[in-house]
């Protein structure tokens, strides 16, 4: 039996997005309080005894399963140095998880099956707040939602961070999350740590674990390591912060062409200190957000709860994940087009969930103070409703899986950057759409840091998030487009990746880009001699040992590998590598021509 795509079949597609659109529009809003939240990470078979951990998604990129022998939750430090100790003597491998477990790379995992899982799931206590020296100390378990909420208690706020709430101040300092800006200090939340105390492992004569207080002025080396450690120095136990009175933002959305883009995009974080971008090149718009402080007596109380990290009806996801897939086996181009262009509008027609007063959108500009205003995650404040609704990735039902491509192009370069996107629009205007499904190309601004393992200079982070197949050798639709445009900012602009997001080939060699490389390797080697808390995904990102890449066939369809031969591709189904269409350097799984996009499909 046959179906062929026509006018009218384009249109009923369109009538159904539009339809499937409102309800899931509507159960966002209407489910906001409601939701079920995820699991731990880490599961056993018995107890706390032969365990496995994932990410919050459920794959890792490589798809492989990552073990260990027991997991352990310290309550207290001192139960964590007795932990650290015990291991250190009995020379065991161990790897830091948290309650969420956001990375996407292996970063949870440790080596073989008899390692050690250390949880700081219940090290989630404030230990100190200092409203006179504008300080704030916690254990490295609490969330990101947690530590604004602390903060504002006692009138202070943490002045920059990520727009998702859910992670823990150890995981935001192990990867190197930021927010996104060009004043101060920058977006990054290490930037503004002042103390670290890490339990590390230690001598016979320091009871085989060592508590280490380090500090800018004390330790300045340590402490550069330590800011973005990947967790191979440690287990981080407690952080102290340095904030700023509490102060109000005054947000407002604009919607624009992209024609001068490339110009606007160099100079637009130097007019608003909480300016981003969401580009939707496919469309040739851009969403500018203008973001500044005002005075903390302006009137407004303002809300943030970002409509996609709001709780979702099971259901709606479970249509949403499946309509995307028959569009992916169709090659349907223009029905992904038609549900980007309604997602889009209908976003930013709802204020992508601002409200003035908490509760209702009444215009621009949106005023609030800083900690209503930063980040959110409201599907994660839920009691349990039987996933009835879940947050978006939840991977226990059928919902959202995608591939998550960030990295941080610097500023001097971000002009011709996006001028080789819009030349790949060019040759087909429907080839990004796929990213806009997923709300288009989120771009936050960065700066140098003087964490070794940090920013190298003034940049703006592309992060890019796109369908991904629950079949590993699956295809994607204008997959080479993507992958080109990866390569182009890796490669011909010597973009940083983002150490929590990414596909394996994004940390190719990638530790030859940290100057202070051989600094950091130095101060691991001092804390953690042994390699307990190193892994393989550790040695090979750091460039100790093995490569990241994994070459067999169909690697290149899932960023394990660029491809060099077609059978890196998905040659059986007319996917063959080739070199890119911009850049020609770049090697892509591109299909052949010779079979049109939309077609006569038989089955």
């Amino acid at each position: 039996m046959a179906f062929l795509y026509t006018p009218s079949f384009i249109s009923q597609n369109a009538a159904f997005w539009r339809t499937l659109l409102v309800l899931h529009c509507i159960t966002t809003l209407v489910f906001t309080t409601i939701s079920t939240p995820p699991e731990d990470p880490v599961k056993c078979v018995s107890g706390n005894s032969d365990c496995t951990v994932t990410n919050s998604y459920g794959v890792f990129p490589d798809r492989s399963t990552c073990r260990a022998a027991n997991v352990a939750y310290p309550t207290t430090e001192a139960e964590l140095v007795s932990i650290v100790a015990a291991a250190t003597k009995a020379g065991r491998k161990m790897r830091v998880t948290t309650r969420y477990s956001h990375s996407i790379p292996k970063l949870a995992c440790t080596d073989g099956t008899d390692g050690l899982f250390i949880s700081t799931k219940f090290l989630n206590h404030t230990v100190r707040a200092d409203a006179e020296a504008m300080t704030l100390t916690v254990e490295s378990g609490v969330t990101l939602r947690q530590l604004i909420a602390e903060a504002a208690k006692v009138g202070l706020a943490l002045p920059y961070a990520p727009y998702w709430w859910g992670l823990t101040v150890g995981g935001m300092m192990g990867t190197g999350a930021h927010g996104s800006s060009l004043w101060g200090k920058g977006s990054a939340v290490h930037d503004y740590v002042t103390e670290i105390r890490m339990v590390s492992p230690g001598s016979v004569n320091d009871g085989f674990a060592k508590v280490r207080v380090l500090s800018e002025t004390t330790t300045p080396n340590e402490f550069s390591a330590a800011k973005v450690s990947l967790g191979v120095l440690g287990v981080i136990s407690q952080v102290t912060l340095k904030l700023q009175p509490m102060f109000k933002r005054s947000l407002r959305y604009v919607m624009r062409n992209d024609s001068d883009f490339e110009d606007q995009a160099v100079t637009f974080g130097k007019k608003h200190e909480f300016a981003d971008f969401i580009w939707l090149p496919s469309q040739g718009k851009v969403v500018y957000r203008m973001d500044g402080r005002v005075a903390v007596n302006t009137s407004g109380n303002g809300l943030f709860d970002f409509l996609p990290f709001r709780s979702q009806l099971s259901v709606a996801l479970a249509i949403i994940r499946s309509s995307e897939e028959t569009q992916e086996t169709f090659r349907d181009a223009n029905g992904k087009c038609v549900g980007a262009t309604l997602i889009s509008s209908t976003l930013f027609a709802s204020s992508f969930g601002l409200t003035n007063n908490g509760v209702i959108f009444t215009g621009y500009p949106v005023i609030g103070n800083q900690n209503r205003m930063m980040s959110s995650g409201s599907c994660l404040d839920s009691l349990e409703d039987g996933l009835i609704t879940a947050c978006p990735w939840d991977s226990r039902i059928k919902s959202e899986f995608f591939h998550q491509t960030t990295f941080s192009v610097p500023l001097t370069q971000v002009q011709s950057f996006i001028n080789d996107i819009k030349s790949l629009v060019k040759i087909e205007q429907k080839s990004l759409c796929g990213l806009e499904l997923y709300y288009g190309i989120l771009m936050r601004y960065v700066t140098s840091s003087p964490a070794y393992l940090g920013k190298e200079t003034e940049a703006l982070d592309f992060d890019l998030t796109y369908y991904r197949a629950k079949n590993p050798l699956t295809p994607r639709l204008y997959e080479d487009f993507i992958e080109e445009i990866e390569q182009i900012a890796l490669f011909k602009y010597k973009a940083l990746p983002h150490w929590g997001k990414n596909r394996n080939l994004a940390f190719d060699r990638v530790i030859k880009k940290y100057k202070n490389a051989p600094a950091f390797l130095k101060v691991k080697e001092i804390y953690d001699p042994m390699g307990l808390f190193s892994s393989e995904w550790t040695d090979q990102i750091l460039g100790i040992k093995g490569n990241v890449t994994i070459v067999k066939d169909g690697c290149a369809l899932e960023g394990l590998c660029i491809c060099s031969e077609d059978a890196h591709c998905a040659p059986t189904k007319g996917y063959l590598c080739r070199p890119g269409k911009v850049y020609k350097e770049a090697r892509v799984c591109a299909r052949t021509r010779g079979i049109s996009v939309i077609q006569s499909v038989s089955y």
